[in-house]
């Protein structure tokens, strides 16, 4: 499935770029680089499979393949059939252009901002999932009891906007909060009666 493929590429390129520094320094993406030299726009797509550290790597990793299979061998599967995996690609590729444009324009007169990492990509993923499935169970290690998707949601939206105005962790939140909001928005335009099954399913008790 695609999913593993991207799985695949993620761990391979983190971890040369964990051993390499130059390959690291090679594919990162800075917006000063982009903006200023347009030799180098390919690293737009190339610094979301670079990871800054093994947790780093993990947690995005963890997340991609907790979502991934069941969106697209189930869900997409399921309401595309053919297109599915035309689909998943677009959802993948097209939230890694649309979570990086922000920090493009955001920095690109910075030339001491650099980004790696897949979760603007991987929140397209997670917020597909959700749209579709609002009341499935999320878990965490520290919270024993799952809860419904939807709640968790909302929960990483309001975070991921308000550290993204005044965060200073050095997380790409805006990648979070873009990228999650591209997942929605594509997955109701390939399929707009989503929207009103996901009111549906969290007005419904049962």
């Amino acid at each position: 499935m695609i999913t593993y493929i991207l799985l695949a590429i993620n761990i391979g390129m983190s971890l040369m770029g964990f051993q390499n520094r130059n390959f690291f320094e090679k594919y990162l993406f800075r917006p000063y680089n982009v903006a200023h030299n347009r030799s180098q726009w390919y690293t737009v797509f190339t610094h979301t499979f670079l990871h800054a550290n093994f947790p780093h790597l993990l947690f995005n990793m963890i997340a991609l393949y907790s979502f991934g299979p069941a969106l697209e061998k189930y869900e997409f599967a399921r309401y595309f059939g053919g297109k599915a995996e035309f689909y998943y690609i677009l959802l993948y590729v097209g939230a890694i252009m649309v979570s990086s444009l922000p920090a493009l324009e955001k920095y690109k007169d910075t030339y001491a901002y650099a980004a790696v990492g897949a979760s603007g990509a991987v929140s397209a993923v997670v917020f597909s999932f959700i749209l579709i499935n609002p009341k499935a169970g999320i878990g965490f290690m520290f919270i024993p009891i799952p809860i419904p998707a939807w709640i968790f949601g909302a929960l990483f939206m309001a975070y991921s906007w308000y550290m993204s105005k005044h965060g200073r962790d050095n997380i790409g939140h805006d990648a979070h909060l873009w990228g999650g909001l591209f997942g929605l928005a594509l997955t109701l335009v390939l399929h707009p009666a989503f929207f009103s099954g996901f009111i549906n399913q969290i007005l419904t008790h049962s």
